[in-house]
């Protein structure tokens, strides 16, 4: 989870500034959390209200609240056309999107489930919420099936095997990289998240990997970011640099969803 919000302040400066290049300075005076970490801590904070969820209907309602109580905290993190209407209109409904919004938040849920089917199933509730859409139900089921592995030990080849169920993995970042542009869908995000952790041997080459081939740069490393935390953990230093960026209410909940 501090894996995707590392990533998405990374990100922040690059998303509608690429970049074709690994050699760039991780933090800048520029760098800030977006709605990708708000939503993020967002889903982190209702999964605390359950120490088991047996009902996911009652686990989707009570996110939707949990998600309009942060929007209107946070009314300036830069959200998504649709999904900043849905939060200011105090919509209960979904509206079928596939963007990424779904993937780049779902992260908590890997860490807070018990088997990757639980973590498969709870990742669909939480899209569904919002991101009804198949592609965007798929794009939340991948990332959070992926960190889930990751977490639990998985090789970086079975992780990919997971992954291909779902997406054609043929491609690589160097065949992709020139022509590679903004895309805020799923199906436009998460594949290429993925191969940016595939092809890492660390957790910040993983997120150099994801800011050098340009594109939705906070949330490819906001994904990226939360696979590849799993996989690799994540330094004291980092954890603390990513914290450093937020406010105090986020912090908290992030350190207590971390030593729960």
């Amino acid at each position: 989870m501090i894996g995707a919000i590392f990533g998405d302040i990374v990100g922040s400066v690059y998303e509608f500034d690429n970049i074709k290049t690994k050699d760039f300075p991780l933090f800048s005076p520029l760098c800030e959390y977006t709605d990708d970490t708000v939503m993020t801590v967002a889903l982190a904070d209702t999964l605390m209200q359950f120490d088991e969820i047996n009902d996911v209907e009652e686990f989707k309602r009570a996110l939707v609240k949990t998600f309009h109580r942060y929007g209107k905290k946070y009314p300036y993190a830069s959200y998504g056309g649709h999904f900043g209407l849905w939060l200011t209109t105090e919509e209960t409904e979904p509206y079928g999107s596939y963007g990424n919004g779904s993937a780049m938040r779902v992260s908590p849920v890997a860490w807070y489930a018990r088997s990757l089917d639980e973590a498969l199933a709870l990742a669909k509730a939480s899209a569904e919420v919002t991101h009804n859409h198949p592609e965007g139900i798929k794009g939340a089921v991948v990332t959070a099936g992926a960190t889930y592995l990751a977490r639990t030990g998985a090789v970086v080849e079975e992780i990919k095997n997971f992954v291909s169920d779902y997406y054609e993995m043929d491609f690589t970042l160097d065949e992709i990289r020139p022509n590679y542009r903004f895309n805020e869908t799923c199906q436009g995000t998460v594949p290429q998240a993925m191969q940016a952790f595939f092809e890492s041997v660390s957790f910040e080459d993983a997120i150099r990997n994801g800011i050098s081939i340009g594109g939705d740069s906070d949330t490819l490393c906001a994904i990226c970011g939360a696979v590849a935390e799993a996989y690799y953990g994540i330094s004291e230093g980092e954890r603390k640099k990513a914290l450093s960026y937020l406010d105090e209410p986020m912090r908290e909940v992030v350190l207590k969803f971390k030593s729960r």
